[in-house]
């Protein structure tokens, strides 16, 4: 039967079934941006580029320099000779062979597969993350070439150039590489819930003890002890000093991988443990020799940056003020301390620099990490003591394989050059003539 009675429809049913569409909807959009596969974000690329180009400046520019002024006269085309060439001949080891070591499909967690092998299988569109794959890896290849060049500190003025050479290559491949991917790679110490930002245990203990048994044995230099032995210009010293803080804002920053909050967080950190490593080595140095040397400045403030490396988005600004101020200490006493008692030779202060410093901050990172900054990381003093047992254990780990695999390699160098050192004669006249057949200063 017809009937002429208007439909009612309740507003409560209305709002019900608008509900329900939203949320299906909602849930829809988020299963398939599960599914997506990764984008391309022009602004996190940009940014890593800018990174990527600030560390390759650190290393045949910032480096060379801070350590080239360190060094005698007679031996500082040498000095940058070592920096540069580390530069070069890890950039073609890293894209050849190193980077599918560090980053290829895991095996056993202890290295990559060989499936990368001359950057085998990455192509222009390729992303890691938000980025190209290509830029990723020109990014890492940069703190290859570092790690290896930051050896050279602890035996400058009297390594064999050849020997060097056979050395660095076959460090980078067999130390550096497996390390970096225990770490960064997805290998056992990434698996135990190590925290290294930026390179704490991957670049700075594992350089900073491999200088040190570099050091050792090869022996000290012919005058060391016996007479003072001049740097060349403390001026480029602080001049490298300078552009190492300059690119280790891309060495920091640039390790959160995107253009975010966390990478001005690391920057802001960054800076802040630099200049209070700085101050507090001037300050220590002013209160026990009585003089503030720019010498001791430009060293804390690598000092700092060294120590905040690993921890630079985990910390808070408190975190990375006593990162600094312990950075700072840390490295005077290694450097005006432990090095004339134990007397080894440890030529630019590589580990009494980086090596020291570098396990600081690894273990810091343990102790001041911030849920709050990095969800990824709870310290010490955020309620995870196993936190900071997990640092030590990657550290002593990364520490104690460097140190074996280094003296092995050495002795492999040593047999392929004829021997790791130069002759006395060569020692005394100065590498830069002796090796090169140049001079860096001509003296009037």
């Amino acid at each position: 039967m017809k009937t002429d009675r208007p439909i009612k429809i309740k507003t409560s049913r209305i709002l019900g079934v608008l509900a329900f569409l939203a949320l299906a909807g909602a849930s829809a959009s988020a299963f398939a941006g599960e599914s997506q596969e990764p984008t391309l974000d022009t602004g996190d690329t940009a940014w890593m580029i800018v990174a990527t180009a600030l560390v390759m400046f650190m290393t045949p520019v910032g480096l060379a320099l801070f350590y080239g002024g360190m060094s005698r006269a007679k031996n500082i085309l040498n000095t940058f000779g070592l920096s540069m060439t580390s530069y070069a001949l890890g950039s073609l080891l890293w894209v050849l062979v190193g980077y599918s070591l560090a980053f290829g499909p895991d095996l056993g967690g202890l290295l990559g597969g060989l499936s990368h092998l001359f950057l085998r299988g990455i192509g222009v569109g390729t992303l890691t993350g938000t980025i190209p794959t290509n830029v990723f890896v020109v990014f890492q290849m940069t703190f290859a070439a570092i790690t290896v060049a930051l050896i050279s500190g602890s035996v400058v003025e009297r390594m064999k150039f050849s020997a060097w050479l056979l050395f660095a290559g076959l460090w980078l491949l067999l130390v550096y590489s497996p390390v970096c991917h225990w770490v960064w790679g997805g290998g056992w110490i990434a698996r135990l819930g190590a925290l290294d930002f930026a390179g704490g245990t991957v670049v700075h203990i594992n350089a900073g003890v491999s200088g040190l048994v570099l050091a050792l044995m090869l022996g000290r230099r012919a005058s060391y002890g016996k007479e003072t032995m001049f740097p060349s210009s403390i001026v480029l010293t602080a001049t490298g000093a300078a552009m190492l803080l300059f690119g280790w804002f891309g060495f920091n920053a640039g390790s959160a991988l995107a253009s975010n909050g966390l990478a001005g967080a690391a920057f802001l950190v960054t800076n802040t443990s630099a200049c209070a490593g700085a101050i507090t080595w001037m300050a220590a140095e002013w209160w026990i020799s009585r003089k503030p040397t720019l010498l001791g400045l430009a060293s804390g403030l690598v000092a700092g940056l060294v120590g905040i490396t690993p921890a630079a988005g985990f910390v808070d600004l408190a975190g990375a003020l006593v990162i600094g101020v312990g950075s700072g200490l840390v490295g005077y006493m290694g450097v005006a301390f432990l090095k004339p008692r134990l007397g080894y030779d440890d030529s630019l202060d590589a580990f009494g620099v980086h090596g020291l410093c570098g396990l600081w901050g690894a273990l810091a990172t343990g102790i001041f990490a911030n849920p709050a900054v990095n969800e990824a990381g709870r310290g010490l003093l955020y309620g995870n003591p196993k936190q900071l047992l997990v640092q030590l254990v990657g550290a002593v780990a990364t520490l104690a394989y460097a140190a074996a695999v280094t003296a092995l390699l050495a002795l492999v160098a040593k047999a392929l050059a004829g021997g790791l050192r130069v002759s006395p004669e060569e020692e005394l006249a100065g590498l830069d003539r002796s090796t090169h057949g140049e001079r860096g200063f001509v003296l009037q």
